[in-house]
């Protein structure tokens, strides 16, 4: 049997470990954190970012967020929220804003305290952006001052400022995506981006979104906002089918460890669309929320049927592709 070939350097000694400092991580092997460096990668920095404002607005303190493609290509984000705290944070000796946006794992999602429900994990998303940036600048009115700072390549470029006095609070992040970690592309696609607030927005009902994008010579606005939340989704969704009972169903139950809504309306078609969310994620694939509605739906159907005499005892019960054929529904 002949030896395997070595193809590395035969010495491993200690210094043969490397030790990556702060965002250094993020920066040398990017996917990990945001699955890719193509389109895809490229446009989860805006939604790591929108996700802390949507986070914001579903604890009750946002009522409004701002998302701009800017002309020279960078994206700015603002919320009405109540802004990231400038405080110094006991455990870096650091403004709370700085920790944020130059340490991994640093945010206020990570237990119920300040958040109960998140999207994206404070801290963990915001920083990854900063270290895929050229440059970040981040503006937060707090406890009635506009405090600002800059950053580059995910180091802080100066310290946190105190600006002037201001009322109003909430935070501001402009990003410029580093074209050397997006080789690909650094072009954001407009119609994406406003799929993805859209969506955002009946999922979180009454909150405002709005989108703006500068890049082109004829500025092109749009605004988000949905009373009705995913009731409002599911109309949306139905908006081209011919559905069989007007009202869409609705159903909320809040437990001690979840809660869950449920819209939904059946159509004249053929196809099911069942699209299925945990804390404001789309979760593609499904999971124990999806199956379970599914499993609890045909139950339902099967045992009503039971009880008006429409199936009757030597009938075999309704399939559940024949329950959920034409039908809409959001979890």
């Amino acid at each position: 049997m002949s030896k395997p070939k070595r193809t590395a350097n035969a010495s491993y000694e200690a210094d043969s470990i490397q030790v990556l400092e702060g965002l250094e991580a993020v920066r040398r092997r990017p996917a990990m954190y945001i699955g890719s460096t193509g389109p895809r990668g490229l446009h989860h920095l805006i939604w790591e970012v929108v996700d802390n404002s949507v986070d914001e607005a579903m604890a009750g303190y946002c009522t409004r967020v701002d998302v701009t493609l800017l002309a020279d290509g960078g994206v700015r984000v603002r919320d009405n929220g109540r802004g990231i705290p400038v405080d110094k944070h006991k455990a870096t000796g650091l403004p709370a804003v700085t920790t944020v946006l130059t340490t991994l794992h640093a945010g206020g999602k990570f237990d119920s305290g300040a958040y109960q429900v998140s999207g994206g994990l404070h801290g963990v998303g915001i920083s990854v952006v900063n270290a895929l940036s050229t440059r970040t600048h981040v503006e937060v009115v707090r406890d009635g001052f506009l405090w600002e700072q800059t950053f580059e390549f995910g180091d802080p470029a100066g310290k946190l400022k105190k600006v002037k006095p201001m009322k109003r609070s909430g935070t501001q992040i402009t990003f410029w995506a580093d074209p050397e970690i997006f080789e690909e592309t650094t072009e954001y696609s407009a119609k994406t981006v406003i799929n993805r607030l859209r969506e955002m927005a009946f999922l979180t009902k009454g909150l405002e979104i709005r989108f703006r994008d500068e890049r082109h010579e004829e500025v092109y606005s749009e605004m988000f906002r949905y009373a009705g939340g995913i009731v409002d989704f599911v109309k949306y969704l139905n908006a081209t089918r011919e559905p069989i009972h007007s009202q869409v169903a609705f159903f909320e139950h809040v437990g001690e460890e979840a809660e869950v809504s449920i819209a939904m309306q059946w159509t004249s078609g053929y196809t099911e669309t069942i699209l299925s969310f945990a804390n404001n994620i789309n979760t593609h694939e499904g999971g124990t929320h999806e199956e379970g509605f599914r499993t609890a739906l045909t139950r339902a159907i099967n045992d009503f049927a039971r009880t008006k005499g429409l199936l009757k005892d030597k009938d075999k019960n309704l399939e559940g592709a024949d329950v959920r054929e034409g039908l809409t529904a959001v979890i």
